[in-house]
């Protein structure tokens, strides 16, 4: 027996560790322009990335800067950095959304000038790089039924690379993901690290040696944030570092999660003393720098602020920046302030191949394509003959890492960080006059229109809700709003980099709101309440370092679907589209793998709750035949059934109050009311 334990047994489970990936991979020594050789020059935040002494143990990274400040690429450095000093054995890089996600990926295997991707410079032996989100399984078929391809290869396990079969062995499961030696994915998949949820002591394993990187952090909402300030906790005190980026950060956010990082070192609460912005914060156990940062000056700018009051002043916007044979786009708060958007310019006159809609109510696979064609027409590539005259009318689903560039731009009223989110794609790329890539910009002056009521001092309690219910519904902190708009109204611009401390603190400072109007004020006590219960719900969620493994009173553990990684305002439903014809249901795209999964697309209640109950005992028969066909057996979704009436594809539901309603869907408009 010891000679096999000695002999056999543990070479064996060594080989095994070493052929799936679970030991390290070698980092190999790169420069800046040696991982990015398009940086040429390096923007300052990226210099001082690559000059910034590390320390000797786990540290916390927090990069402010503007959009098109290079980010990414500082963050990334500084992974690769600390991996090379031997602090890390790897990286996860997490993002607000799916969408985000996929692209961060694809700018990770997408060939440099020299034909290398980043993870073949950042690694000396071949890493596992997995895709790790709730749809990440979904990526090669949607990628093969847009190049029309099957998205499969057969590999025969015999004839397969080690490489393939540890990539494999990584994908085949999101709480594995993490394990690998390079991650990107949705935040989500590492905030279950410190969620009563199943495999949660994998989940911290995988992320234990790692950098965990998390970007747009300010898309995060009070809920989320405290579970970040949780891992950020965990993870200090496992002995990994963290790289957090955003655009806009308000000063007591900043302080908090600096705060929670080191915590988990043990340390004494640092004190954040610099209001400078750009800035790069730099946190160890006994040392807390603010270090302020120049701006490249193509990304110091300043954007116009004009306001327009109606929908018809909205399209005649966009319409006089068509004629002038510019690209133009419109952010709407909600779907279907987008889509009636998109019908008034189909009215006006605009051709349907010069008009684009984007927004979450597509299916799987048609939100795929509509994506790649806006990349397309408006992404860095785009040249001037693909973008004039073109219009984008679009949902929040543009405001983070998504690298469109506009001409003209409109936007509802939003409040003030994701105004300047917004702005990040107008005038984005260095273009000429006719919309070409430039080495000096010919564009003149940025300009954004905003959408929304007229500014008036002592304002009513529906100045926001009578004019604009879509707005109200959705940022239900009207106060916080009425500052935003004096803010931009007394400014008439957003100037950048120098207001952007101004105007977030004016927001959200603790002085801020002295500002509200009395009439207002309701509802940002409202809003106050209901944050205070969103953290004290999220802190009731998540694993106790100082108590350890124990079990949360009142709490069910290790159940996935019963503790969430996002609280929504709405729950919404998982809703897959079948298609009832010649007495038969199919999904409604067709392909060869994943057809339901890629025919689903996520729904509030007040739109569609249930399914509604069928007459015909054919088609009752044909539904329950249909989920047994799929993977879930239908489980965690529910079915519209579509049918073809004049042309048009439409169908019933059921809504929270339990009401009929009339749908219909369509690939250009997405899922509407009939």
């Amino acid at each position: 027996m010891a000679d096999y334990w000695h002999e056999c047994a543990l070479p064996q489970a060594a080989n095994a560790l070493i052929d799936i990936g679970l030991l390290p991979r070698r980092t190999r020594p790169q420069t800046l322009v040696g991982l990015f050789d398009y940086l040429q020059p390096p923007t300052p935040l990226q210099q001082t990335a690559a000059d910034i002494p590390l320390a000797a143990m786990p540290q916390l990274f927090i990069l402010e800067d503007v959009t098109g400040a290079g980010k990414t690429e500082a963050a990334l450095l500084l992974a690769h950095r600390l991996m090379q000093a031997g602090q890390a054995d790897g990286f996860y890089f997490g993002l607000p959304t799916m969408a985000t996600s996929n692209a961060m990926f694809r700018r990770l295997i997408d060939q440099g000038l020299d034909g290398q991707c980043f993870i073949d410079k950042c690694f000396l032996d071949t890493p596992s790089l997995v895709l790790a989100h709730s749809a990440s399984r979904l990526a090669p078929a949607l990628e093969a039924l847009q190049a029309g391809g099957d998205g499969d290869t057969d590999y025969d396990k015999d004839e397969a690379a080690a490489a393939e079969q540890r990539q494999s062995w990584f994908a085949d499961s999101r709480k594995k993901a993490l394990l690998a030696d390079a991650g990107v994915g949705t935040l989500d998949q590492a905030l279950l690290a410190v969620l009563y949820s199943k495999h949660q002591s994998l989940r911290l394993l995988g992320l234990a040696r790692k950098v965990l990187i998390v970007d747009e952090v300010h898309a995060c909402d009070v809920y989320m944030l405290k579970l970040l300030e949780a891992l950020l906790t965990f993870h200090a005190a496992a002995g990994g570092s963290a790289i957090l980026l955003s655009a806009t950060l308000p000063h007591a956010t900043r302080a908090t999660l600096a705060r929670a990082y080191r915590a988990g070192l043990g340390g004494k609460t640092p004190v954040l003393q610099s209001t400078a912005y750009p800035l790069l914060t730099h946190i160890g156990q006994d040392t807390s720098d603010g270090i302020p940062l120049d701006t490249r000056p193509e990304v110091a700018r300043t954007v116009n602020i004009d306001w327009v009051h109606t929908p018809d002043a909205a399209v005649a916007v966009l319409l006089a920046a068509r004629a002038a044979g510019r690209c133009a786009c419109w952010i709407r708060n909600t779907v279907d302030d987008a889509i009636a958007a998109f019908e008034a310019l189909q009215k006006a006159g605009v051709p349907e191949v010069d008009l684009i809609l984007f927004h979450a109510r597509f299916a799987l696979s048609d939100r795929s394509a509509i994506e790649t064609a806006a990349l397309n027409t408006f992404g860095p590539d785009s040249n001037a003959a693909q973008r004039r005259g073109k219009i984008l009318i679009c949902t929040q689903v543009v405001e983070s890492s998504v690298d469109v560039d506009l001409d003209v731009m409109v936007s509802d009223l939003a409040p003030i960080d994701l105004i300047i989110q917004r702005a990040g794609r107008l005038c984005r790329h260095v273009r000429d006059a006719a919309g070409n890539r430039a080495v000096g910009n010919g564009r003149g002056q940025a300009r954004l229109w905003l959408f929304g009521p007229a500014f008036v001092t002592a304002p009513a309690a529906d100045w926001l809700s009578k004019p604009c219910p879509g707005t109200a519904a959705v940022y239900p902190d009207h106060g916080r709003l009425w500052l935003t708009a004096k803010l931009l109204r007394d400014a008439a611009a957003l100037t950048m980099p120098e207001a952007a401390r101004r105007l977030i603190e004016g927001v959200y400072g603790d002085e801020s709101e002295a500002a509200i109007p009395p009439a207002l004020l309701a509802t940002a006590y409202k809003i106050e309440g209901e944050n205070a219960a969103k953290q004290s719900h999220a802190d009731a969620n998540t694993v106790k370092l100082v108590k350890g493994y124990v079990q949360q009173e009142g709490i069910e553990p290790w159940d996935d679907t019963y503790i969430p990684t996002r609280l929504a305002d709405q729950p919404s439903v998982t809703l897959r589209l079948a298609c009832w014809e010649t007495g038969a249901l199919r999904p409604w795209v067709v392909a060869e793998k994943y057809a339901w999964e890629l025919s689903q697309l996520s729904v509030r209640i007040s739109l569609y709750a249930d399914e509604a109950v069928s007459a015909d005992p054919v088609l009752r028969t044909a539904l329950e035949a249909c989920r047994q066909t799929m993977p879930d057996k239908g489980r965690w979704s529910k079915l519209l059934v579509l049918s073809l009436e004049n042309g048009k594809w439409v169908g019933q539901g059921k809504n929270r109050k339990g009401e009929l309603v009339g749908l219909r869907y369509d690939e250009r408009l997405g899922l509407r009311r009939a």
